[in-house]
């Protein structure tokens, strides 16, 4: 039987690369479209993929991706809440015309299925915690924005067009590869990078503020299943670790898994970020069989791992 086709757009990015290697260990051919604005080369070099490099703002270079493959993973995109406040207009090129361009693509190469990263962002300002599914959207930010028009775009083309189609909003992933460097970085890299070199960990606003953090590895299995399982076109679910940790309490475990004493060091809050966040993952268990397998001490015990053996700077 011949291999499966699959296009991870993003696929030089943080979830993006673990993605593509998971489709690789399954057997996948793997293309990866990736611009490299955010992305990374050398999360690829060690893995067989075709690489395909472009944006997805251009039709001809994503239809070039997308023609021949029997599904797609759309994880490319311009993240960052603080990004798009500082340039919105981007932010929808990339996101909302990147995901059409994607989505006209798939279409017209007959695609089986197409499965959207989302993000739970798009809850805003709702202020019911847990976040599910049946909760009106009430985004904060032009990144909010983008991928809540990103999501609408895709159950469009599934009730129009007939190609199936799967949003999966994430929660604050977080795992082994994150990168520090950039200043729209995930909180979990940036704490590790201050704390290995003695710095505090820098706090936008008093620190209480939650996270649902949820762990790449289950990241990855929510994607596999959201192609693999039949009658869920259309459909969106929250991919969360199902838990809230205060930001001051995610900066009190890593400095303990890390053996640092130093308080964290406080900023002014910034705008458009959501204040409280736990996701209700019930209907990915339902529909998916999908529930998260890793708790927040095993994936920072794990990613403090990861950065003491690629930085070679941390005793553990």
């Amino acid at each position: 039987m011949a291999a499966v086709r699959s296009l991870v757009t993003g696929g030089g990015g943080f979830i993006g690369h673990h993605l593509a290697r998971r489709l690789v260990e399954l057997g996948d051919e793997v293309r990866v479209l990736d611009n490299f604005a955010t992305g990374r080369r050398e999360r690829l070099a060690e893995l067989d993929v075709e690489l395909v490099e472009g944006d997805l703002r251009s039709y001809e270079r994503v239809h070039s991706a997308v023609r021949g493959t029997d599904r797609v993973f759309h994880l490319g995109a311009l993240p960052s809440v603080p990004r798009s406040i500082q340039d919105p207009l981007t932010t929808h090129a990339v996101n909302v015309d990147g995901t059409l361009n994607v989505l006209l693509a798939a279409r017209d190469e007959g695609v089986g299925h197409v499965t959207m990263a989302s993000s739970s962002s798009i809850y805003g300002a709702n202020p019911a915690v847990p976040k599910d599914e049946s909760q009106m959207p009430i985004p904060l930010s032009p990144y909010a924005v983008s991928k809540l028009a990103a999501e609408r775009y895709c159950r469009a083309f599934w009730e129009v067009y007939g190609l199936p189609t799967t949003s999966l909003r994430l929660f604050n992933v977080y795992g082994p590869g994150q990168s520090p460097d950039s200043e729209y970085a995930a909180v979990v890299p940036k704490f590790l990078s201050r704390l290995s070199s003695g710095e505090a960990p820098l706090i936008y606003g008093d620190g209480e503020q939650t996270r649902d953090f949820t762990y790449v590895a289950d990241v990855v299995r929510a994607f596999v299943a959201a192609t693999e399982v039949p009658d869920v076109a259309g459909e969106t679910f929250n991919v969360a670790g199902g838990s809230q940790t205060s930001i001051l309490d995610l900066a009190s475990r890593l400095s303990g898994l890390m053996g640092v004493d130093v308080d964290p060091e406080h900023a002014p809050a910034r705008d458009g970020e959501v204040r409280l966040s736990q996701g209700d993952a019930a209907h990915a268990a339902d529909r998916l069989s999908w529930t998260p397998e890793w708790d927040i001490e095993e994936g920072l015990a794990a990613c403090v791992a990861a950065f003491a053996e690629t930085q070679g700077s941390v005793s553990l």
